[in-house]
């Protein structure tokens, strides 16, 4: 069973904020996993150019969604079971730096909900690299990838 505190806790650590927040809800996680759920709002900035009268939202902001749920938000979900406090962690980022194996399988329009799963492939030496999933509500897949990022302290210590 889900521990709402810790989902809301894991959420309100992540350092995104709109227009560039791609997570509305964590609905589980743990310290391998994490499932997280954003729903593309029609007014979305990127829709006006990405396509005109015919939008889908762009691959790169599909696997940034991906990033801020199956790499940042799982960081911050193991940061926490190792004991971190939220102070600690809020002086913390998790910067994106590896995608591989990315495989598009389907198209997201305006006012879709996705799903996106990840699962932890290793964390040491403040590299995590996870295998993420997105999927639509119905279950079929959008986009898998294997991703990776490093923490780093943003106040340069």
């Amino acid at each position: 069973m889900a521990d709402q505190n810790l989902n809301r806790q894991i959420l309100s650590l992540i350092p995104h904020r709109p227009p560039f927040r791609f997570i509305d809800a964590v609905l589980d996680a743990d310290h391998q996993s994490i499932t997280g759920v954003y729903r593309f709002r029609e007014n979305e900035f990127f829709y006006s150019g990405h396509f005109p009268e015919k939008p889908i939202t762009p691959g790169v902001i599909l696997i940034e969604a991906m990033a801020q749920t199956g790499v940042v938000g799982l960081g911050i979900s193991r940061l926490l079971f190792q004991g971190r406090s939220p102070e600690e962690i809020q002086n913390m980022t998790t910067l994106f730096t590896f995608a591989e194996n990315v495989e598009f399988s389907g198209m997201v329009f305006p006012g879709e909900t996705v799903h996106i799963q990840g699962e932890m492939v290793y964390f040491r030496r403040k590299n995590l690299k996870t295998r993420v999933v997105m999927k639509r509500e119905n279950g079929r897949d959008v986009c898998t990838a294997i991703l990776s990022g490093a923490g780093v302290n943003i106040n340069g210590n």
